[in-house]
């Protein structure tokens, strides 16, 4: 059985998430969770970069510069592009819209 990509990692994410959660209830903004999780994910002490600038290329040029999102929320497609351009190895789909906290993890290359 393959291990999983940054588990560690995605656990701690998902922990952040629940605590926000937790405290503020759910079907607020996007924003508001946003902001909350960046406060959580710095008192866990996990390194992150809001709003990070990526660029992206079109056959070898650069046309543009990419800023994901820190919150998603049910768009496979979308982080599965995020991964993309960003080259990060795993992605997690968070949902605050529901009194429990939905997530799931996404990497490019499934089984892991």
């Amino acid at each position: 059985m393959a291990e999983l990509i940054e588990k560690e990692l995605v656990f701690k994410i998902v922990g952040c998430a629940l605590a926000v959660l937790n405290e503020l209830g759910h079907g607020l903004r996007e924003k508001t969770y946003e902001r909350a999780l960046c406060i959580e994910l710095k008192e866990q002490g996990l390194d992150f970069s809001p709003q990070t600038s990526y660029p992206v290329f079109y056959r070898g040029q650069q046309i543009d510069d990419y800023i994901p999102d820190q919150i998603i929320d049910e768009h496979r497609g979308q982080l599965l592009n995020y991964l993309r351009i960003t080259k990060l190895p795993v992605g997690v789909i968070l949902n605050f819209r529901r009194p429990k906290l939905e997530w799931e993890r996404l990497v490019l290359n499934s089984g892991r």
